[in-house]
């Protein structure tokens, strides 16, 4: 009997020491389970707003005016006098042509003129003489002192003489003519610039045979710029000529530029089925032809959730925002990103109108924590 009162007891001191073992078991799991609690963190519940409904419209940088300049004669090009990048001036030779044929026909010409004006000067002396005795014939015909064929011989050698002097100065005029072709001729041996700006391609060197249409040089207008944009035929009643609109340049420091709409093209692309906008650009001295740039057209308002910039965190290429559940705990919640608009950004998807979402978690992790707020 006293055996079994004791084996009893040991029986019962055992269960009561798994039992105080297994509550021990379950403090430390519900103290293991209790999230962490973070204090003092600023938290936004998201509205929605309206934000301005925009079009954007990407193109390319072009020069308000490009020139290709091509050779207006056959000859071997002798002298190359710009390159790349060089700024010229209005009436400046860029590149010299042979010019031996052209030099020859002007001193051809100017020989011809020369002559012409011997002849003039010689028919205006005949001519002189010859009125000067139809005046005195004329007189003495008066007075019956000469016989009518006389008169009418002196009559006819003046106006011949008159005749010969209008040949003259006709030759005199062709062979100015001639000399003013000739000069014009030698001229086109010279490739001069059309406007102040800048070389943009150089397409032949010394020693190429240039001919009639043949190009040598791309010139550019630096002082001004136009971004060329396409617009789809939906999109173009939102565009009107002289509006003004913002342009972004991604080259220069993303930068916003006061545009205007400068022309739109009547004709849509048929593959594209979208039109041509060209946009007046400011002057500035670092605008370049061929860089990319974007221009935005209002189309409204629209609603949209805006958030905090400084509530996105990065993963990686992900981005995410640390989202309040009804318990307060933060879970990181990815979403999709629109366009920035100042210190705010636009949430396109991953999230909804009225949760709440911590505003600056800088670099702390409280995914699975328990924030209260400030």
């Amino acid at each position: 009997m006293k055996r079994m009162n004791v084996g009893l007891k040991l029986c019962v001191l055992v269960l009561a020491a798994m039992g105080g073992l297994s509550g021990c078991s379950s403090k430390r799991q519900q103290t293991a389970s209790s999230p962490e609690t973070v204090r003092h963190v600023p938290v936004l519940e998201v509205q929605r707003a309206n934000v301005p409904d925009l079009l954007e419209a990407v193109g390319t940088v072009h020069a308000a005016q490009t020139s290709e300049l091509a050779s207006q004669t056959m000859g071997n090009i002798v002298e190359i006098r710009a390159h790349e990048g060089d700024r010229v001036q209005r009436g400046e030779v860029l590149a010299v042509i042979d010019d031996a044929q052209a030099r020859s026909a002007v001193d051809r010409a100017a020989a011809t003129d020369a002559a012409a004006q011997q002849q003039i000067a010689a028919a205006d002396s005949d001519l002189a003489l010859a009125e000067s005795t139809l005046q005195r014939y004329q007189s003495l015909y008066e007075r019956k002192s000469v016989s009518p064929q006389e008169f009418d011989e002196v009559k006819s050698r003046q106006q011949a003489a008159l005749a010969r002097r209008d040949m003259a100065r006709s030759g005199l005029a062709q062979a100015k003519a001639a000399l003013t072709q000739a000069r014009t001729a030698l001229d086109y041996t010279r490739i001069r610039a059309p406007y102040n700006g800048v070389v943009t391609e150089k397409k032949a060197d010394p020693g190429t045979l240039a001919s009639p249409g043949m190009p040598i040089f791309t010139v550019e207008d630096v002082r001004r710029y136009r971004l060329e944009v396409t617009v789809n035929e939906s999109d173009l009643r939102y565009v009107r000529a002289g509006q003004p609109v913002p342009v972004m340049i991604d080259a220069l420091d993303n930068a916003e530029w006061k545009g205007r709409v400068a022309q739109i093209v009547p004709a849509a692309d048929p593959a594209s089925r979208s039109f041509l906008v060209k946009i007046e650009l400011p002057a500035d001295a670092r605008l370049r032809s061929g860089l990319f740039g974007r221009a935005q057209f209002s189309r409204g308002e629209r609603q949209s959730l805006l958030i905090p910039r400084t509530a996105v965190v990065e993963r990686g290429q992900l981005q995410g925002v640390f989202v309040l559940g009804s318990d307060n705990v933060a879970s990181l919640r990815y979403v999709t990103l629109g366009k920035p608009s100042g210190a705010e950004i636009e949430v396109l998807a991953g999230l909804q109108g009225g949760e709440r979402l911590v505003t600056k978690p800088g670099e702390l992790d409280l995914n699975g924590k328990r924030i209260e707020a400030e």
